[in-house]
């Protein structure tokens, strides 16, 4: 374990984001033993004129003008920073030299919020945090001169678009310049280790409390009440850049028997789909993080029929966690990020294996899978996840001779 040191958190998604984060679930574990700062990215010109009738851009608004403090406290040693500065909007420049410049700009601007907030709470010493900010962080090393710059990826951000046209050639970059990179994958840790031999696969957590159902006693949804069984569920987005519409029609289709239930929001995409004329395939919508449990408690088996492609390859799912947390026979597609739990779940590629590995998990199901499941996916917790990190920030401080 670290203990008693200053932590300071910067990443792409805000602490008042909706979705779930694995950036806030690192930094509130760190803070058990730690001091942490959770510095949300500054609000960029053109989302302030774009996005200027919503809530979290009024808000921003609120914190510049000072009707609002920008540091918070959210935990007794733990603050998150709404940075007052406006950086400007770049990722439109095709020009390499003009993009860093401002680039550049941006990043003073945007350390020296943070250097406000380091004084007003006294940090020294500090270990960086850098959850996948490619642009802005490219100088955060050097404007802010912590004891140790850790860059965490969890996703293959260069192949979306937004970040491919200058991430290309930034992230490397970032990566060489960091003094430990940790990723929650083993294509991710690859990557990194291309340009940083400090690159380190350390897994991903989850809220294995909220999950275990051997000690809540987690209760199926009434929702389930009159479907048929068995019941093949998923939940989360449902996101056709991510999700296979077509292995979900085809198991619908062959098997119609089977009711299909998904959780979670739609893209247009799926509600166009012929899904919504499928007798046996039920769209639940969305549900509140803290249901989930007792919609995955209904399945029979859960599955994750993921897209194979650059934005899935790597990406590791939470909910596989989630999902063997509880027990349950679980179906994914066969990615690389998926090779972590190809001991405890059932990967396929095609849509006829989907029917025929289901049909295999239906029949072997046994308590004593269930209890290896649970065992695997609760042994994944957030507390482990950051203990593999530290573990790598004293490996590196040891090499370096850092005294953390």
């Amino acid at each position: 374990m670290i203990k008693g040191k200053d932590i300071i958190v910067v990443g792409i998604q805000a602490w008042d984001i909706e979705i779930g984060s694995n950036c806030k679930n690192i930094a509130v574990e760190m803070s058990r033993e730690n001091r942490v700062l959770y510095v949300n990215s500054p609000l960029d010109r053109i989302s302030q004129f774009k996005e200027r009738n919503t809530e979290k851009i009024k808000k921003r608004l609120r914190i510049k003008s000072g009707k609002e403090p920008d540091l918070v406290s959210i935990g007794s040693n733990m603050w998150t920073l709404y940075p007052k500065t406006t950086i400007e909007s770049i990722n439109w420049i095709g020009s390499k030299g003009l993009f860093d410049f401002i680039n550049r700009m941006n990043g003073k601007k945007f350390t020296n919020d943070i250097k406000i907030a380091i004084e007003t709470l006294g940090f020294k010493d500090f270990i960086l945090f850098n959850d996948s900010s490619m642009f802005l962080g490219q100088y955060l090393k050097e404007f802010l001169q912590p004891k140790m710059y850790v860059y965490y990826m969890r996703d293959y951000l260069t192949k979306n678009p937004y970040w491919k046209k200058h991430g290309v050639r930034l992230e490397p970059k970032l990566i060489k310049n960091a003094d430990l990179v940790v990723n929650n994958s083993t294509l991710y840790a690859e990557y990194g280790s291309q340009f940083n031999k400090h690159s380190y696969m350390v897994g991903q957590g989850c809220d294995t409390s909220l999950f275990n159902d051997i000690e809540r006693n987690i209760v199926a949804s009434k929702d389930f009440e009159g479907l048929a069984k068995p019941i093949i569920g998923y939940v989360g987005f449902l996101s056709s850049r991510r999700l296979s519409i077509e292995i979900i029609e085809h198991m619908a289709i062959t098997k119609p028997a089977w009711s299909i239930v998904l959780v979670g929001p739609e893209d247009d995409n799926f509600k166009a789909s012929n899904l919504h004329n499928l007798k046996n395939v039920h769209f639940l919508g969305s549900r509140d993080s803290s249901e989930l449990p007792n919609y995955i408690k209904g399945f029979d088996i859960a599955m994750n029929p993921q897209l194979i492609n650059d934005a899935t390859i790597g990406n590791y799912p939470r909910k596989i966690d989630e999902y063997l947390a509880m027990g349950k026979p679980t179906l994914a597609s066969a990615t690389k990020a998926m090779d972590y739990f190809k001991d405890y779940t059932y990967l396929g590629v095609t849509k006829d294996d989907y029917v025929a590995l289901a049909e295999k998990a239906l029949k072997e199901n046994s308590k004593d899978l269930e209890m290896k499941r649970r065992a695997y996916g609760t042994s994944h917790s957030w507390e482990n996840n950051v203990k593999e990190i530290y573990k790598y920030i004293k490996l590196v401080a040891q090499e370096k001779g850092i005294k953390i």
